[in-house]
């Protein structure tokens, strides 16, 4: 927990760059009482004040009424000079939020706040993944990475659970972490908090047995989740660095500054606009040392912590990514293979017990046989939840009764997947059901074993029309 500042000192940031900033938020937000002031800066008002003091007898701003509490009671609004200082300001960036942390007092918790050693137990892990069907096996391969918060490179066929898995990583119980609104470096403003991609939980209330003086956290940092970031197929060299908005003239974070003491997961690897090669070669130093550099347009350098689990999934082969030097600076590789029959059908009932859709085992054991150990097509983690989901849309939309069939599961099947087509007419197809199919299966054993003990002579097949 980064301690709250109790001087200007140990806030860290030259006086310039406040009393601009206490103009800015005046200037955006309009009246404010010295509390609110104090609470949009996120510093205490007593660091503040002297700077507020300097303000009015530079006529940058003035006291327009008072609560009688002294100068944090009092409610401040800008001159016309102070106005149009503010214009100048603005020239430089206009950046009006919470006061920027210091590099180095960024750098110094976010190593804080890296997980120990070990802190990752089995049980934890499977706690996280408890919406996913997985073997032991899976928990073996994961854990270990999780928990060194190494790199890790997932392969496997589409459709086999790959980004659910990572996904489900955000499960995991740990403590919060805190998440600076910006940072300062060589007099730039790096935006760092994006709501889109962090979960800042809410301030808990303190009991009234309390005691008022005890310590609190700088609220220049917000109090987050541990964030999980995703980029896909839109990912491109240049948003791996900071990207300036000459809009605004304020830095943004990229998305592995963003996802620090967090999970960023690179997703279908091999399909960006960059070539696997370039986006490697980004990742070879933060992933070996651990720190990372990031460039301005002045083309000065900062040089941040690197303490992401960074996460890169593919179903490509992943010997068609790159040679062997770039995936072994991948620390981890973990092969997610196929289903099992019997994963298959505990992930098939899972899912139908979350959609309250009663299903026997024998009409699973029916499908399988039907569409896949017949036709060899192989089984996907996602086949269950995909089949299933057209069954209930074809039920809703037909009016019929929530109860699987054979029927069913058939014409579901068939919307599911693609099919060899001809321009010839499609013939009336007889949905074979389960009770069928286990009269099919005696009477095609019967036949084999007459077939077995009968010459081929005596073997005809008559066929009436």
């Amino acid at each position: 927990m980064p301690p709250e500042p109790e001087t200007l000192a140990e806030a860290g940031l030259p006086e310039a760059i406040l009393e601009h900033l206490l103009l800015k938020i005046l200037y955006f937000r309009g009246e404010l009482y010295g509390g609110e002031l104090s609470t949009a800066i996120g510093l205490k008002f007593s660091i503040i004040q002297d700077l507020v003091e300097a303000l009015k007898l530079r006529h940058h701003i003035q006291v327009k009424r008072s609560m009688g509490m002294g100068s944090v009671g009092a409610q401040y609004a800008l001159t016309e000079e102070g106005r149009g200082r503010v214009r100048e300001h603005l020239e430089a960036n206009q950046y009006a939020g919470p006061a920027p942390v210091p590099l180095a007092q960024y750098n110094e918790v976010v190593r804080q706040q890296r997980h120990p050693e070990g802190w990752l137990t089995k049980q934890a892990l499977g706690d996280a993944l408890q919406g996913m069907v997985v073997t032991d096996r899976v928990l073996a391969q994961v854990g270990p990475a999780v928990s060194s918060m190494n790199s890790l490179l997932i392969y496997g066929k589409p459709g086999d659970g790959k980004t659910f898995l990572i996904e489900s990583l955000n499960h995991i119980e740990s403590a919060p972490i805190y998440l600076p609104y910006a940072i300062e470096c060589q007099g730039n403003i790096v935006q760092v908090y994006d709501p889109v991609y962090h979960q800042r939980l809410e301030e808990e209330p303190a009991p009234i047995t309390a005691i008022a003086m005890e310590p609190t956290y700088d609220h220049r940092w917000a109090r987050c989740k541990r964030p999980f970031i995703v980029s896909g197929g839109e990912l491109s060299p240049d948003m791996l660095d900071l990207r300036y908005n000459r809009t605004s003239k304020v830095y943004e974070a990229p998305f592995q500054l963003k996802a620090n003491n967090g999970i960023y997961l690179i997703d279908d690897f091999g399909r960006q606009r960059a070539t696997p090669a370039e986006i490697l070669n980004r990742w070879i130093v933060p992933m070996e040392r651990r720190v990372d550099y990031l460039s301005f347009l002045t083309g000065g350098k900062m040089t941040v912590p690197f303490e992401t689990f960074l996460v890169f999934s593919t179903n490509l082969n992943p010997a068609e990514l790159g040679d062997e030097a770039f995936l072994r600076r991948i620390q981890y590789k973990m092969l997610l293979r196929g289903p099992s029959e019997d994963e298959f059908v505990r992930i098939f009932e899972a899912f139908c017990e979350s959609r309250r859709i009663p299903c026997s085992r024998e009409l699973i054991a029916w499908l399988i046989d039907r569409h896949y150990r017949r036709t060899g097509k192989p089984l996907r983690r996602c086949h269950p939840r995909d089949v299933l989901t057209h069954a209930l849309n074809l039920m809703h939309f037909e009016r019929l009764r929530p109860e699987l069939t054979g029927e069913i599961l058939d014409r579901a099947f068939e919307s599911c997947f693609l099919e060899e087509h001809d321009d010839a007419p499609p013939a009336e197809t007889r949905h074979e059901g389960p009770a069928e199919y286990q009269r099919f299966s005696g009477g095609l054993a019967a036949l084999a074993e007459a077939v077995a003990v009968a010459s081929p002579d005596t073997v005809r097949v008559q066929v009436k029309s």
